[in-house]
């Protein structure tokens, strides 16, 4: 697939993305819950080792196709590893699933109720090499934990502001200012983020599109606007730590919006499963997951 044909898929593919980006601190928790506990390695490199397999098994897998997983967010360290000696974003493009990259370095401390990012001063050298390996995308993360106005439009601002330094490089951002779901306000945090994202939206210039990764609505339908909006190619959404049945039950009411989930793709995996078992249990999730971007409720 050329870009063209990458950004056909992704714009009007009936499918999902798989957030395949766990990353730093995260890893522990993902091989934790993947059968793996911490005793299994001994240093960084071991452990990264044993999440890499995991991701490659999961690619590897003869579930895991661009026909109902239409895309995938590396970690970095997965984007420069192979499958079976085939670079990672080879790999995928063979199976037909779009590639992306997560480029956040992780979040600032909580100010005004939400966390920014870190500064990322090496970002244009990661998009430089991304591109050349033939990511399509990238995936950069924030985090709004109450609905402080100043502090969702400081979020919403510099996710945009990162974006078009991808869109620089000819490449498409995913924009994910992730409301936490276990929020007091998280309704009217919903409707302010609503608000400043179809600011920048409308800030953009012609022929400029972006996508955008979103925590599950409280009032379905909420980012029916955004949706619609010709500068967004997609709207996806993340599980946000729902459980994958409750996540799905809760994508299917958001019309127009696939999922990009992790946690609620992976968390039947084992590593002590058989080949056969884990090609089972990983199509299952697919084809929940995929009902649930695909056939709507609402």
């Amino acid at each position: 697939m050329n870009f063209a044909e990458m950004k056909s898929k992704i714009a009007a593919g009936q499918g999902f993305i798989a957030a395949l980006d766990q990353s730093g601190g995260s890893t522990p928790k993902a091989l934790a819950g993947y059968g793996i506990e911490a005793g299994a390695w001994s240093n960084d490199e071991e452990m990264f080792g044993l999440i890499h397999a995991m991701r490659a098994r999961i690619i590897r897998s003869a579930a895991f196709t661009g026909e109902k997983v239409i895309g995938a967010i590396l970690f970095e360290r997965t984007m420069d590893g192979d499958v079976d000696g085939t670079p990672v974003p080879e790999a995928l493009i063979a199976k037909g699933v779009v590639p992306f990259i997560k480029i956040d370095k992780g979040l600032e401390d909580e100010v005004n109720g939400v966390q920014l990012m870190k500064p990322m001063p090496t970002l244009d050298a990661l998009l430089e090499r991304s591109k050349a390996l033939g990511v399509f995308g990238t995936k950069e993360r924030s985090v709004i934990n109450s609905a402080n106005r100043e502090g969702i439009a400081a979020v919403v601002a510099q996710q945009f502001e990162v974006g078009r330094q991808v869109l620089s490089h000819g490449m498409m951002p995913i924009i994910e200012p992730e409301v936490n779901i276990k929020s007091e306000t998280r309704a009217a945090c919903d409707t302010i983020l609503l608000e400043e994202t179809l600011k920048q939206l409308d800030a953009l210039a012609e022929g400029e599109e972006v996508m955008l990764k979103l925590s599950l609505p409280v009032v379905p339908g909420t980012f029916d606007p955004l949706v619609a909006h010709p500068r967004v190619l997609r709207v996806v959404a993340l599980s946000g730590g729902y459980k994958r049945p409750e996540a799905c039950v809760e994508l299917a009411k958001n019309n127009g919006i696939i999922a990009s989930f992790s946690r609620a793709l992976l968390e039947d995996l084992r590593a002590q499963m058989s080949d056969d078992a884990f090609d089972a249990s990983l199509g299952a999730a697919i084809d929940e997951i995929h009902r649930g971007s695909t056939v709507k409720t609402a």
